[in-house]
């Protein structure tokens, strides 16, 4: 058998016997088609013959794309979103669709109408959100790439989770054209994978200018290029605020093992401080709610998606198919949004948040200017148990606190593997200024090296 079919052949066997459920939609046939073309040389590219899974709220043409949700049950897209088409240009091998929290919507995995996804390293814990079907592909190797969005961290939680690698880059670096929006002034696609060399790559050809999107900035960067092993100069800013009450002990000490590991390799360190970080919770669950209100608010069964029942008049129609197509989660946070954006709340809740915006950037700013990058805790704790915060959504939202702020900012961030608590992974996180991608992956790619955290689960 060929060799990039061969792979292909593992990976589905893999999935077949798999307890994770990472996926919602397979493409084995699509996957072995491409695959063929690869050992045939009939397609190549920097991506050829890799699998990549791609998570569903990224279209995909001819492939059910739902969201993790009801409500869009059914819904096969007749376009490629850009990312999409960038990877099948480079000749990837896309296995399918990962698992995810109705739009995106989530910090767990735990929301989606296709049932939980569960951790690699313990199948009784949630392998973060909303990307947890991406993380959990890539570290339980049903995949040796995938995509995800990070709206409020949803790529590096589920990469601090499950152990890999994950980044959310500079706003309007890569094209977010064809992604279902959940909050698009926060959301950004962002690369999976089990170590920063295939990362960068998977970040190399998705980035760049397009057109189709109004948000896309001109920047033209080789991320790969920056794989290098030194952060002899490099200046490392320790913000005070990411080590505060809540954060887990053994998570505290390994993020300043980490540190210290790359002070002797040749950075230096500092505490800096980030003032406003302590309003940037309460900012972004208002601005992500107001912008899933509006968002969401074209999911009316009537065009495209779930239909149920016979047809009635436009208002009794459009609230029995939104009733029973969304789930909780996203009832909550389309009806808090749509309370903040209401006649006399507008300026109260919506637009402070967005002054409280300004600040977050402008700290960033502020520190950057004394600092190349910020290291902090990716989430305060590790993975937590199935349904354990099933009935305390405000406790769940509280597990964002740490990454939250680089959304707000726009700031690009990587999360790697630093240690373990128990058999469980941490994550630290490398924060940049705009476009500072290749000082991230630089300091990220060097303290890999010389560490042994990119393990795999017992039993992978």
């Amino acid at each position: 058998m060929a060799l990039y079919e061969e792979s292909v052949h593992k990976a589905f066997d893999r999935i077949k016997h798999s307890k994770l459920n990472a996926y919602i939609t397979l493409d084995k046939e699509g996957a072995l088609e491409t695959a063929g073309k690869v050992d045939d040389g009939k397609v190549s590219g920097r991506l050829a013959g890799m699998t990549v899974a791609v998570k569903d709220c990224i279209t995909t043409k001819g492939l059910l794309t739902t969201c993790g949700s009801k409500i869009l049950s059914g819904y096969v897209p007749p376009f490629d979103a850009e990312v999409v088409a960038r990877l099948r240009k480079e000749g990837a091998v896309i296995t399918g669709k990962t698992n995810m929290d109705e739009f995106a919507m989530g910090t767990s995995t735990e929301s989606s109408y296709y049932g939980p996804t569960k951790n690699p390293w313990d199948l009784t814990r949630v392998p973060g959100g909303s990307s947890g079907g991406s993380g959990a592909a890539v570290a339980g190797l049903e995949c040796r790439m995938a995509l995800g969005t990070d709206t409020g961290g949803s790529v590096r939680c589920p990469a601090s989770f499950c152990g890999v690698v994950g980044i959310k880059p500079t706003y309007g670096l890569v094209s977010r054209y064809g992604v279902i929006a959940y909050a698009n002034s926060l959301e950004q696609v962002g690369p999976m994978a089990r170590n920063v060399s295939d990362a960068a790559l998977l970040l190399d050809v998705i980035a760049g200018h397009d057109p189709k999107d109004s948000t896309s900035v001109p920047h033209d960067a080789c991320y790969t290029d920056h794989l290098v092993e030194d952060v002899k100069g490099l200046t490392i800013g320790v913000p005070k605020e990411y080590f505060g009450e809540g954060t887990d002990k053994k998570v505290d000490n390994a993020v300043w093992s980490a540190i210290m590991k790359l002070d002797k390799l040749g950075a230096d360190y500092k505490e800096v401080s980030l003032p406003h970080t302590k309003y940037a919770l309460s900012a972004y669950y208002i601005i992500a709610m107001c912008e899933a209100s509006s968002n969401l608010a074209r999911f009316d069964g009537l065009r495209y998606g779930l239909r149920i029942g016979k047809d009635e008049n436009w208002h009794t129609t459009f609230s029995r198919i939104r009733a029973e197509g969304f789930g909780e989660e996203v009832k909550r946070r389309i009806m808090l949004g749509t309370y903040a954006l209401s006649e006399g709340y507008y300026g109260k809740y919506y637009l402070k948040a967005l002054k409280v915006r300004t600040l977050i950037k402008q700290d960033f700013e502020k520190v950057f200017k004394g600092v190349d990058v910020l290291a902090a805790p990716t989430m305060p704790t590790t993975a937590f148990k199935i349904g354990e915060h099933a009935d305390d959504p405000l406790s769940m939202y509280m597990a964002d606190i740490d990454t939250v702020p680089v959304n707000l900012a726009g700031v690009p961030s990587i999360s790697v593997p630093c240690g373990f608590a128990g058999k469980l992974p941490i994550g630290i996180q490398f924060i940049g200024g705009f476009f500072d991608e290749p000082k991230i992956i630089r300091t990220a790619h060097t303290y890999e090296l010389n560490t042994d955290f990119q393990k795999l689960p017992e039993g992978f």
